[in-house]
């Protein structure tokens, strides 16, 4: 009999839920909140109302589409963190409304972890292609950004993070300097498809083994545009293409410098990647084309499931309930995980 897991995500501005069956993905609810773009960021009470707006239609919408009662489920698997406490709070407190209702265990699932297992969604009627045990993910999105080896479903060795912002911030923090908007990240990465990423060069951090640094990288871009705007006011509505292209391949070879690192020094040709800034087009073809050179096998997730979504949780709730782990009732959320 199969394994049929509810997933509920909730961690920052999406409301998603997703049904699984044995990790054959029927369906994939996500409502997303536009009210925080006037804001140039994500404003926690309005994402904490919104997510209580939300969850009960979307959890129906996915069992409807998924073809599943309620008393079908196996389990319910909630993001316990990490993210934002209140919009936490609503995910979490709803799936223990509805395990008790129903009499279904609940699992806990670390948010980082679905965005790493995103790659064991499979979907019906296409080909499974999934990577083999150990692999390394890079991991990155607009929170966290790190270098994980997978030796199992539900073991992770974190071997490099960002010891100040994270990449996804560091794209979100620049276009808002800019005067981009917000997310940042896709408006950059649309500009950058149309400029030369060779023009401009910015300050590359050097930090000893596998961490990351980001925050220099910020600080050349204002000092770059802040002098040059001094010698033409003009010069971020005539470059700003080039400045995109040329910033985000700083950001792009930082993190493929050390991918290859750790590739070296773990010997694993296993590489995937996650999380929202895997959806960005320039990493993506620069994994793929460093995998053509080195040998690597790479996986790339959808680009539907690097961004905030339940299918992940569902799925890395599933290996959860597979090792016989049940979250208690008692459970509260979490802002903050210290690990894998």
């Amino acid at each position: 009999m199969a394994d049929i897991i509810l997933g509920i995500e909730s961690s920052c501005d999406d409301t998603s839920a997703a049904v699984i069956s044995d990790r054959v993905l029927l369906s994939n609810v996500i409502a997303s909140q536009d009210v925080h773009r006037a804001y140039g960021g994500v404003v926690p009470e309005l994402a904490s109302r919104a997510h209580e707006q939300n969850i009960i239609p979307v959890v129906s919408e996915a069992l409807s589409r998924a073809g599943v009662a309620p008393s079908e489920l196996s389990a319910i698997a909630f993001t316990r963190g990490p993210g934002l406490l209140g919009s936490l709070l609503v995910g979490t407190s709803f799936a223990k409304a509805l395990s008790l209702s129903l009499e279904v265990p609940m699992v806990m699932v670390n948010h980082l972890q679905g965005h790493v297992l995103a790659g064991f969604i499979r979907q019906q009627g296409q080909p499974v292609r999934e990577p083999s045990f150990p692999y390394l993910c890079l991991l990155v999105s607009g929170g966290n950004s790190q270098i994980v080896k997978v030796n199992s479903p539900l073991d992770f060795e974190i071997l490099g993070q960002t010891i100040d912002d994270a990449v996804g911030e560091a794209f979100d923090k620049c276009s808002k300097m800019l005067g981009l908007g917000y997310p940042g990240g896709p408006i950059i990465d649309r500009l950058a498809k149309e400029g030369n990423p060779d023009r401009f060069h910015f300050a590359k951090p050097h930090i000893d083994g596998l961490d990351y640094s980001f925050s220099g990288v910020k600080t050349s871009l204002l000092y770059f545009v802040r002098d040059e705007m001094a010698k033409d006011p003009l010069f971020m509505d005539k470059n700003k293409e080039d400045i995109c292209a040329s910033f985000q391949k700083c950001l792009i070879d930082i993190l493929m410098d050390k991918l290859i690192k750790a590739v070296r020094q773990t010997g694993i040709k296993e590489i995937a990647i996650g999380g929202g800034v895997a959806a960005n087009s320039g990493l993506r073809a620069r994994v793929e084309a460093e995998g053509r050179k080195r040998g690597w096998n790479t996986y790339l997730p959808e680009l539907k499931f690097t961004t905030d979504n339940a299918a992940m949780i569902a799925v890395a709730g599933y290996f959860h309930y597979l090792a016989g782990e049940r979250a208690p009732l008692d459970i509260a959320p979490v802002s903050r995980i210290a690990d894998f």
